[in-house]
């Protein structure tokens, strides 16, 4: 590391700590930026290249980690929670949470209260797949022999949710996927719970085409942060949906498939049955 580039390192480093010791603050770009000796874009640029993230959506992480300790570890009210944060309002918290975890901040304290979940189990080709949906749309879908051990994982997800073993109508139009022509498909609705760059990885996913690949690395480019292909990695790896969200067509930039969170015998088996069946 030459001397610049670890000026840079201590500059962002320094930005991290004062984020982090601040964010009840909320402070805003053009402060954090002067407190490290920098115009606001040229922080903006340098954080993001060094953290993988805009110091906003840093900011917003961090606060999000301490509201979701003070509603679940506290049992802290929302008005406090938001007060707590540094937050106007429980608006804010509110925008907050839909926008980096994909539910409202009572949905969050409250595990699924409030949210019905129905499930059922089916054959597919490539072994036993649990798929639930929501009044919105499909939420969770995985590859599990074990029904048991199927239905525990879903319930880690939403803990308090009501579940109900029922198969429907957008669980069968999600099955469809595996005997129905993929141009001939109805649009798969989703019910999806991720942060921001989550929902940017796995809608880049979507638009890989039927039995194509891609690699971490164009993923991290569609997004429009192309160091991030660690992070591109993590985000695919916490896919809910396997197969509607094609994570088995990400490979290596060395052409080696890769991990696959449900076996690389699994994903290899999908590419090579969209091989087939695009002939």
């Amino acid at each position: 590391m030459n001397d610049q580039q670890q000026l840079n390192y201590n500059r962002i480093a320094q930005a991290i700590e004062y984020i982090t010791e601040h964010f009840k603050e909320q402070p805003q770009l053009d402060e954090v930026a002067e407190m490290v000796h920098l115009s606001p874009f040229h922080f903006q640029r340098l954080f993001k290249e060094w953290a993988g993230t805009t110091p906003k959506k840093f900011l917003q992480y961090t606060s999000l980690q301490y509201a979701k300790r003070l509603l679940q570890d506290q049992q802290a009210t929302l008005f406090d929670t938001a007060y707590q944060t540094g937050l106007s309002g429980t608006g804010r918290l509110h925008d907050l949470f839909i926008q980096m975890e994909g539910m409202t901040p009572a949905e969050f304290k409250n595990g699924g209260r409030n949210l019905s979940i129905q499930y059922s189990f089916a054959d597919s080709p490539f072994g036993k797949v649990i798929v639930a949906s929501t009044s919105k749309g499909i939420c969770h879908m995985a590859f599990e022999e074990d029904e048991d051990q199927a239905l525990w994982n879903l319930q880690q997800k939403f803990p308090f949710a009501k579940y109900q073993n029922l198969f429907d109508d957008l669980q069968a139009n999600a099955l469809s996927i595996f005997q129905t022509d993929w141009t001939q498909l109805k649009q798969i609705k989703l019910h999806l719970k991720g942060t921001e760059f989550q929902l940017k990885v796995w809608e880049a996913l979507l638009k890989i085409p039927f039995a194509g690949v891609s690699t971490y690395g164009k993923i991290a480019d569609k997004i429009g942060q192309p160091t991030a292909s660690r992070a591109v990695g993590t985000a695919i790896g916490s896919n809910p949906v396997a197969f509607l969200i094609p994570c088995h067509r990400v490979i290596q930039s060395t052409g080696h498939l890769g991990g696959y969170m449900w076996g690389k015998t699994r994903k290899t088996a999908m590419l090579g049955w969209e091989a087939a069946k695009s002939d």
